[in-house]
């Protein structure tokens, strides 16, 4: 069984967010990783690129197949995780410790539109 941290909120199409102050660290869930297998190559957004929540904003890339990256939140990418560009696999190894983009949340009210580990668990079972 996939493991979910307390304290994140997911989305339904399985990336989590972890919040400081005002920044949305966002990446794929355990359940997502394992689903996908090998993960090849995560397509990424330039910083300073606008996410809307539930829209795409790049794309993860496994030995079995792609699939697109939807943001939870809305706001400005600030950072990117250049680590996964070279080693992808650490979304594998680490998908809680493998956070993709860092967004400047415009609304952290849609974070109330999010699962909490108790409702993903479920949505996941």
């Amino acid at each position: 069984m996939s493991k979910v941290l307390e304290g994140l909120k997911y989305s339904e199409s399985h990336e989590w967010v972890s919040v400081e102050g005002d920044i949305a660290f966002v990446g794929v869930s355990d359940f997502a990783q394992e689903e996908l297998g090998d993960i090849t190559y995560v397509d990424m957004p330039d910083v300073d690129d606008e996410v809307k929540a539930g829209e795409e904003f790049g794309a993860i890339e496994s030995v079995k197949a792609s699939s697109d990256l939807n943001s939870p939140v809305s706001g400005v990418i600030v950072e990117t995780n250049d680590a996964l560009a070279d080693a992808p696999e650490k979304v594998n190894e680490d998908p809680y410790g493998s956070w993709i983009i860092k967004v400047r949340m415009s609304d952290p009210s849609e974070l109330d539109d999010l699962m909490d580990a108790a409702a993903y668990k479920e949505f996941t079972e």
